[in-house]
């Protein structure tokens, strides 16, 4: 096999993914890192960082899940095409060749697909603007140019649509959307294709085969590393440098930001905040918790200086002049109460009630001694003196109770004056003497004396306060007019220097996810190269034909982000090393460039199953020609290959070495009206041929009853492959799994199970979903299809009618919609 494909199944259950795969083509990166990142003793950050690099968890918006393919084309009112042109393709691997003279309008549709998808020809780039302007079809100008493109999309059981349209004349200022089944309609950018398109572009023109042969070193250097499938490693790598680069710029200019920072805080060496900010930045790693706080206007942990003292007196609080002055009016108000009532009938009451009280009370505790403590005379303090005293005192008590609210009034008011002295946590030193005379007024217990101490040490305290404030808050102002230039600096710096001091973690971690992925894309590269060269030699081989240039090997110089890198190819002419351009004719050259191209179209990691290539033969010889058509061929078994091509050697390429092809015939007609008609089908082709034989005049029995139902059974037998590729491709399961079955289904029963079912095992079920799909008769054409192989062969009454009929059943089972 010239091209072949790794089977998807190695990519899913890699053994070892550091060797390589046991098909030519490598397992897709994606699964490969997977594996590898299982295996690894990577911290986990570093592993998170790597999955993040490589896509996992990104929103897919309308990605597809599984490879696309085209189904058809539609172009209307661009470059050569005037009223809607269709391209009808089978959505399936195998060749396509769409052939008509220059000018037909092939490459028109050529570019319509290549546009619909990337928005930009190649083609056209780099070519005069008076060029490149002429893309809207002269003729057709009544609506807006459209290329309509319906897609499979693996797994997906209805079809996709990708539109583009253009509202002016500007070819760049155009619009694509994508239908697909259960998505609904999206912007074409939100489709993840872009990677996509640049590591796997599935376009191939004229133009491109001499750009990849004729372009700067390092642009064909660049055409090959992106065709090995390592772009999503090489992009994991620029979103890692890009973030490193981002963390280590942000370190850098916070490390040129601090010297300047440094020489500001020196220049306010009498701010102790300055001086605190200082020791906090000099050091090699910051204090970021001090300068937050001086930031803040925060008092720093430790600060006991100037400012601390300065932050001390402002915030001072002296007495409540108010409270105290309402407090010592009180307190002189009860004074003067008290001082009122002595001398008076009251004050006399309330002194005799306090004797007689103190004379029961002298009683109660000596109840058996009668004599009088007072004058001595006995029989004085008898029971019945006692109830009398207790009586006399009830009534004095009521007369001296106006004596006795007043005292108690005059020790209240004493206390909330004593009430209102409170001592600080922290007493400013110039406020130490006013403080601790109006601290002392708690002590003193005479109202009077209390009264007047009060009202002047709170006076005297109140003043000092208020003078210690001022003075205080003129310095803190300004000091803090010089301060707040600088603290916006300060804080800037703090939170950018805080980010990259928290950042350094992740910084490591990426470097060595960088470094992981740069040791990885270098091994690989290696590997994948190796593969790659060995493709391009046996293509070379194949395409070559009678040329006696050898290509030996093929090889890289350099890495991507190399200053100087190169494609080098080892080419010798009859056993002599040459230079491999110098000495190569314009075919060869276009031979090489596809051998350098189309192992790019087998990766598995592209997205894409089709491949177009317009033009390719040009400047071939014969001999080249049949080489290609092998290398097609061989291509066409793992990917639909589209052709387009005005050399009709190709088309008897195929022909002459019976490999099976599809053809389509583009025509031309007045006002860019352009026409694509079906040539021949592999089921086509041989029921014309069976059609042919049936036309016949004295058809011998033997091509009766032979060769006949066995043309009929090799359309059917294509039918049935056709609709089980469609089947298996819109479940979604692995293609070689398809390919697998099919090279097991030795039988046409089989080959009807696996297109119906999908299921080789579910043969004794093919007659009987035969009947439901096209009628009773589909049974017995299937079985005189299978008689033509044996000896009796098959008894074919109508040749005319049985060749119709075959046709009007392999049309309904190739169906996509009667095989879903």
């Amino acid at each position: 096999m010239t091209v072949t494909e790794q089977p998807r199944q190695n990519a899913h259950h890699p053994n070892d993914p550091a060797r390589p795969a046991p098909s030519d083509q490598p397992v897709p990166v994606a699964a490969l890192v997977k594996a590898r990142l299982a295996e690894e003793a990577l911290s986990e950050p570093v592993k998170v960082l790597l999955k993040e690099a490589m896509g996992d968890g990104e929103p897919r918006g309308t990605s597809p899940a599984g490879r696309i393919y085209l189904e058809s084309v539609a172009v209307a009112r661009f470059r050569g095409i005037g009223p809607r042109a269709w391209l009808k393709l089978s959505p399936r691997p195998g060749v396509n060749l769409v052939v008509g003279r220059n000018g037909s309008g092939k490459s028109s549709i050529a570019e319509g697909i290549e546009t619909a998808f990337t928005g930009v020809n190649m083609r056209w780039q780099g070519q005069h603007a008076m060029r490149s302007s002429n893309w809207r079809n002269l003729h057709d100008t009544d609506g807006r140019p459209e290329i309509e493109v319906k897609l499979a999309i693996e797994g997906d059981t209805g079809r996709s649509t990708l539109t583009r349209t253009w509202e002016g004349d500007d070819f760049d200022a155009s619009r694509a959307e994508l239908k697909r089944p259960g998505h609904g309609r999206a912007p074409l950018d939100q489709a993840d294709w872009k990677q996509g398109l640049r590591d796997f572009r599935p376009f191939l023109s004229y133009v491109d085969l001499d750009r990849m042969i004729s372009g700067k070193p390092s642009e064909m250097y660049d055409a090959i590393a992106t065709i090995l499938g390592l772009g999503q490693l090489s992009a994991a790598d620029s979103r890692l440098r890009q973030e490193a680069k981002a963390l280590e710029d942000a370190d850098k200019a916070a490390k040129l930001e601090l010297p300047g920072l440094k020489e500001a805080l020196y220049e306010l060496e009498d701010d102790e905040r300055a001086v605190q900010a200082l020791v906090a930045v000099d050091t090699a790693t910051p204090d970021f918790e001090t300068v937050e706080a001086l930031v803040a206007g925060l008092p720093a942990a430790g600060d006991d200086g100037l400012l601390a003292r300065l932050r001390a007196e402002a915030d001072v609080q002296g007495p409540e002049m108010a409270q105290v002055h309402a407090a010592l009016d009180r307190l002189r108000n009860a004074l003067a109460d008290v001082k009122d009532l002595r001398g008076t009938g009251a004050e006399d009451a309330l002194r005799r009630a306090e004797l007689l009280e103190r004379a029961v009370a002298h009683h109660d505790r000596h109840p058996d001694a009668a004599a009088c403590p007072v004058c001595g005379t006995d029989g004085m303090l008898d029971p019945a003196w006692a109830t009398d005293a207790i009586a006399q005192i009830a009534a004095l008590r009521q007369e001296a109770e106006a004596a006795a609210g007043a005292r108690s009034e005059l020790r209240s008011a004493a206390r909330a004056v004593q009430d209102l002295v409170h001592t600080p946590r922290q007493i400013p030193a110039a406020l130490a003497d006013p403080w601790r005379a109006w601290t002392a007024c708690r002590t003193i217990s005479d109202p009077g004396e209390l009264a007047q101490r009060a009202h002047e040490t709170a006076a005297t305290l109140d003043d000092a306060c208020a003078a210690v404030k001022e003075s205080a808050v003129r310095e803190l102002e300004k000091r803090d007019e010089r301060w707040r230039g600088l603290v916006t600096r300060l804080a800037g710096w703090a939170e950018r220097a805080r980010a990259v001091e928290a950042n350094k973690p992740r910084l490591r971690d990426i470097r060595k996810a960088s470094a992981w992925i740069k040791a990885l894309a270098a091994e690989l590269r290696e590997q994948r190269m190796e593969g790659f060269a060995d493709q391009s030699q046996r293509i070379w081989e194949r395409l070559r034909q009678e040329s006696n240039i050898d290509l030996k090997a093929v090889s890289l110089k350099g890495s991507e982000k190399a200053t100087v890198r190169k494609l080098v190819m080892d080419v010798t002419v009859d056993g002599q090393e040459a230079s491999a351009l110098s000495v190569m004719s314009q075919g060869e050259q276009h031979s090489l460039a596809l051998s350098l191209f189309l192992p790019r179209a087998a990766t598995a990691d592209s997205p894409f199953g089709f491949i177009v290539i317009d033009d390719p033969v040009q400047s071939m010889d014969p001999a080249k020609v049949n080489g290609l058509a092998q290398v097609l061929h061989e291509l066409g078994e793992h990917r639909q290959v589209v052709v387009f091509t005005h050399d009709t050697r190709l088309q008897r390429a195929f022909t002459s070495q019976g490999l099976p092809v599809t053809v389509f015939e583009v025509e031309r007609a007045e006002s860019s009206k352009v026409k694509v008609k079906p040539v021949t089908d592999p089921v086509r082709q041989a029921l014309d041929d069976a059609r042919a034989l049936a036309r016949t005049s004295h058809l011998p029995s033997a091509a009766r009853t032979h060769v006949l139902p066995s043309l009929c059974r090799i359309a059917l037998e294509n039918a049935f492959l056709e609709a089980a590729w469609i089947r298996h491709h819109r479940s979604g399961a692995p293609e070689d799994e398809l390919q697998a079955a099919v090279g097991s289904a030795d039988k046409l029963m089989k080959v009807a199970a696996l297109a119906l079912f999908g299921d080789v095992g579910r043969t004794g079920e093919v007659y009987r979903e035969l009947r439901t799909l096209c009628g009773p008769r589909a049974v017995d054409l299937l079985k005189e299809c299978q008689n033509g192989a044996h000896a009796t062969g098959a008894q074919i009454a109508d040749p005319h009618r049985f060749v119709d009929d075959i046709e009007i059943m392999a049309q309904k089972v190739r169906k996509p919609g009667v095989t879903v």
